[in-house]
């Protein structure tokens, strides 16, 4: 029978991460992510050709990988103090610094306010700007319908949403309203570890905010998905794709929650409070968004096809077209097949050492999945013509892809370790840290 866990086991001052446990990882992290991140900027900011366009993708697919790790933390942390969870409140504190993320994040994404960067990835910017710069007494909507590319008479009808001005606008409010939510409920959480008379006040106040960050929350991950990603193509379109992208992102930062919590332990932290019982439930948070993302990927592209209108099937018909067929077909069966009938099994959530490795696989499969959303889009829109074939696949891209990613997910490593130093690693006061350190399920 399991050892009961009472407030005697509870450390006064809560567990800190030491810093000297994990100095040497972040800082090789920090020295990959903070040279990788600022050569990155210098070359997009001043580079130009074909290298230059793809490796603009490279660095998209990257970022929006990641951001959707760290959106995901953000939807954990706001659904834990909403729903009231016991249970999570072992673990809360690691969704809150794997949300706390998104602040940051804003630095990855300056390179996408440079101009050269933007007539690579968003071909409706070049076309509003050749539209306007060609007629200045028209209006932008105007201005386009008079163009002879008849995709602009397209985006004519959505230049209420698709000009640069509210675009910018987006972009702030992105990272200014979720990134302060994120940054104000994590501070009452951390003031619940010293508050002179600890009860519920905090928690409350931290559960009335998460309401309205949740609104924030879902706002910002539909039209970042929309702005950064559905829009590399402006004629296509799907109501379903911010809910797709959703999925993704708290499938998988749930798999990183539970690869910190197996680390955190491996260095001695988190024995009491932590358990089993914890990662069954997390991993069947795994197994129910896994079902979740192939419900909604499989309806998108089901609606869609039936449907047969021109621009919102070139999206899947872009995707298999060449080789494109065989990442869409290894993310039906890899993606959901295998990670479904692998996560079935009660026993196999409880092990740490299968959770450690699935997990990996999980995040290697989002990869893909991004790379699937994003790359796909490169060919065309960079223009390489070999033999008077537009070519869907750049030889060598491949490189920077891999470099993009590299840096983008040490950067990520070394803000989320700083956070996890920054404070106690679970809510060692919180009314309810018994009742989940003694959870059963």
């Amino acid at each position: 029978m399991a050892h009961q866990v009472t407030s005697k086991d509870i450390p006064i001052n809560g567990e800190h991460l030491e810093k000297g446990k994990i100095a040497t990882l972040q800082m090789i992290c920090g020295g990959i992510g903070g040279i990788g991140l600022l050569a990155s900027l210098i070359y997009l900011r001043t580079g130009s050709g074909e290298i230059h366009g793809s490796y603009a993708f490279s660095w998209l697919f990257a970022v929006f990988f990641i951001t959707t790790i760290v959106l995901g933390g953000c939807f954990w942390t706001f659904l834990h103090n909403l729903s009231n969870s016991g249970w999570g409140t072992s673990v809360r504190r690691l969704m809150e610094n794997l949300g706390f993320v998104f602040p940051f994040l804003i630095v990855f994404y300056i390179p996408f306010l440079f101009p050269d960067v933007q007539q690579y990835l968003w071909e409706w910017m070049t076309a509003f700007k050749k539209a306007t710069d060609a007629h200045p007494d028209m209006g932008s909507s105007e201005a386009l319908m008079h163009s002879s590319n008849a995709h602009d008479h397209l985006l004519a009808a959505k230049t209420f949403y698709l000009n640069p001005g509210f675009w910018l606008l987006r972009f702030a409010f992105y990272f200014i309203g979720l990134g302060f939510f994120m940054w104000l409920v994590r501070k009452f959480s951390i003031a619940q570890d010293t508050d002179d008379k600890p009860g519920t006040k905090n928690l409350f106040a931290a559960r009335k905010h998460s309401s309205w960050s949740m609104i924030i929350f879902g706002v910002t991950l539909t039209f970042l998905a929309l702005d950064f990603v559905m829009a590399l193509d402006y004629s296509w379109f799907s109501t379903m794709f911010g809910v797709y992208v959703f999925a993704g992102s708290a499938l998988n930062s749930m798999a990183v929650l539970i690869l910190t919590g197996i680390f955190l332990q491996k260095m001695g932290y988190l024995k009491n409070v932590v358990t089993q019982e914890h990662y069954h439930i997390m991993g069947k948070l795994c197994f129910a968004f896994t079902v979740f993302w192939a419900y909604v990927s499989f309806s998108q592209f089901f609606l869609i096809w039936y449907a047969n209108i021109t621009e919102e099937t070139r999206y899947f018909l872009l995707r298999n077209t060449e080789n494109w067929n065989l990442l869409s077909l290894t993310l039906v069966f890899m993606h959901f097949g295998l990670p479904f009938l692998a996560l079935l099994r009660s026993d196999v959530k409880k092990s740490s050492k299968f959770m450690t490795i699935f997990c990996f696989y999980i995040l290697f499969m989002h990869v893909l999945d991004v790379y699937h959303m994003i790359i796909p889009e490169r060919g065309p829109s960079v223009g390489l013509v070999i033999d008077d074939h537009p070519q869907l696949w750049i030889s060598g891209s491949w490189l920077g892809d891999i470099l993009a990613l590299v840096i983008a997910v040490c950067a990520f490593l070394f803000i989320y370790l700083r956070n996890l130093t920054s404070a106690a690693l679970y809510p060692h006061r919180d009314p309810r840290i018994l009742e989940s350190a003694n959870l059963h399920n």
